[in-house]
């Protein structure tokens, strides 16, 4: 048996399913067939995909680094190492766009195994039910009561922003030339967060999401946030949150959000042999989606394991009380060097939703969205000199 080296996240979400699948698969030896390292969440939503490749078998990876991996060539197109039929199963079968986020081109390049997406969570002794609209959100803020927070760290501003926009009824670009949304909407959707990032409780804008969610879970000075990126790990157990759909324009309206989760790929500098191709392809197997992956901490991506009944008892009806939402969520850019500019413009929506502590003007704001825009539509002139080189 060949040993693989492996790359995920330091999470349980991210880790204990995974390592506990490669140690059923130890040899005489005691060898697993994959050794998983671990790095921290920040480094998965932005190291340097290429770098990674060099070193590892099997990345665990998030859908916008498909841009700058294909461009450098580090991944194997996952359609011609496994059989169609678990391919096209996989298009069909898992929640949301899961399997889309991870297809360029027609081709797929990476198993999407855990989904998520951002959504709502709550206290359940402060908050009976989530607000349902971006209005009723900002009266829940303003009112002073229920302390509302955002997921504005890394970069998480910016996906707040294009969730939002999505939510406005305008879906962001998924390729640079014309902005990555449009003006009016995006200078609204800023407005709207800067008056609740000025409002939330200090420190929060500066917190991951699972920093956040166990902020919320053991302080519980954080009431509300309408839009955090989904672990189940947080809604069972003492001191459990309650997830729900993200918010929308109007009541029964398109929650807004931007598909995140994992897809694992493997890289060209692995011969993979079937005993690795097997191992991955059973962790779809439906049984251990909804079994083995939530008894190991994981978030499936299967919609069968999402609508279980006992997958939904054991999370406090996690899966349900968001699936409208990861099913209408958005896909971000694949292009090359999205993933820095991600980075960069979060900056700079972060800076200017927490300048200060008054009201962002419509002016400043459009002035923000237009520097993101013009940000974004030049990664259309690298697009070009990657692929030219490729």
């Amino acid at each position: 048996m060949t040993g693989y080296r492996g790359l995920t996240w330091d999470h349980p979400r991210g880790r204990h399913a995974l390592e506990a699948a490669a140690a059923a698969t130890a040899d005489a030896a005691g060898r697993p067939l994959i050794e998983w390292g671990v790095h921290s969440l920040e480094g998965f939503e932005s190291a340097p995909i290429g770098e990674l490749a060099e070193r590892y078998d099997v990345i665990v990876l998030d859908h916008p680094h498909l841009g700058d991996a294909l461009a450098a060539g580090v991944l194997r197109p996952i359609d011609e190492l496994f059989p169609a039929e678990l391919v096209d199963r996989l298009r069909r079968d898992t929640v949301g766009p899961s399997a889309a986020s991870y297809t360029v081109d027609g081709a797929l390049w990476a198993l999407p195994l855990d989904a998520a997406t951002q959504v709502s969570v709550r206290l359940p002794e402060v908050l009976d039910a989530a607000p349902a609209t971006w209005r009723e959100v900002a009266a829940l803020a303003e009112g002073g009561d229920v302390p509302v927070a955002l997921s504005l760290a890394g970069p998480h501003a910016l996906l707040s922003l294009l969730s939002v926009c999505a939510a406005f009824g305008a879906e962001p670009a998924t390729t640079p030339g014309h902005g990555l949304v449009d003006a009016r909407n995006g200078a609204a959707a800023l407005e709207l967060l800067a008056d609740l990032a000025r409002r939330a409780p200090a420190g929060s804008a500066r917190l991951n999401p699972i920093d956040l969610l166990e902020r919320m879970r053991r302080v519980r000075d954080i009431a509300f946030v309408p839009l955090v990126y989904g672990y189940v790990n947080y809604a069972s157990g003492p001191g459990a949150l309650v997830f729900g759909d993200a918010p929308a324009q109007v009541a029964g309206g398109r929650p807004g959000s931007t598909i995140g989760g994992t897809g694992i790929a493997i890289t060209v500098r692995s011969t993979p042999d079937r005993a690795l191709l097997d191992h991955l392809a059973r962790l779809f197997d439906p049984a251990v989606q909804a079994g083995f992956i939530p008894e190991h901490d994981g978030q499936p991506s299967l919609r069968s394991a999402w609508t279980n009944d006992v997958v939904n008892a054991a999370s406090g009806d996690f899966y349900r009380g968001t699936l409208t939402t990861i099913e209408h969520a958005s896909v971000r850019p694949r292009v090359p060097g999205y993933t820095a500019f991600q980075s960069a413009a979060s900056a700079m929506l972060r800076d200017a939703m927490l300048a200060d502590r008054t009201s962002l003007t419509r002016r400043a704001a459009l002035e923000v969205v237009d520097a993101v825009n013009t940000r974004f539509d030049a990664l259309a002139s690298l697009s070009l000199t990657e692929r030219s080189h490729a």
